[in-house]
């Protein structure tokens, strides 16, 4: 997995690129009530606003990571947007990515540097 300086994981699954929020992100954020996720297919571009996310304490805009196409959104949130608190890294996954540039995924930290930011 990677991270990025913004609290968001990237993992590699194939060809695709799954995205989602740290768990130090979910527990500034509190508790999730609303996340709107992008539409299959839509073309990104890294930096790109992609997924709002409305918490008990604010509201907040995940950029996209990496260019490429969303191919599936995570519809699970939609009914039970808590997903992303309970399972950050696992079930609370947001989108994945068709990216266009691989390369991109080396510009993000792994775990290690990660934790160390985050200390």
């Amino acid at each position: 997995m990677k991270y990025t300086s913004e609290h968001e994981w990237l993992r590699a699954e194939d060809d695709l690129i799954v995205v989602g929020i740290t768990e130090h992100a979910t527990t500034q954020l509190g508790d999730i009530v609303f996340v709107e996720l992008p539409e299959v297919g839509t073309t990104v571009v890294k930096d790109d606003e992609i997924v709002v996310i409305e918490s008990v304490k604010a509201a907040s805009d995940i950029l996209a990571p990496i260019d490429g196409e969303v191919v599936e959104v995570n519809d699970a949130l939609a009914d039970n947007p808590g997903l992303a608190n309970e399972d950050a890294t696992g079930d609370g996954w947001f989108f994945k990515i068709k990216p266009s540039d691989t390369s991109q995924m080396d510009e993000y930290m792994d775990e290690a540097a990660y934790k160390a930011m985050i200390d």
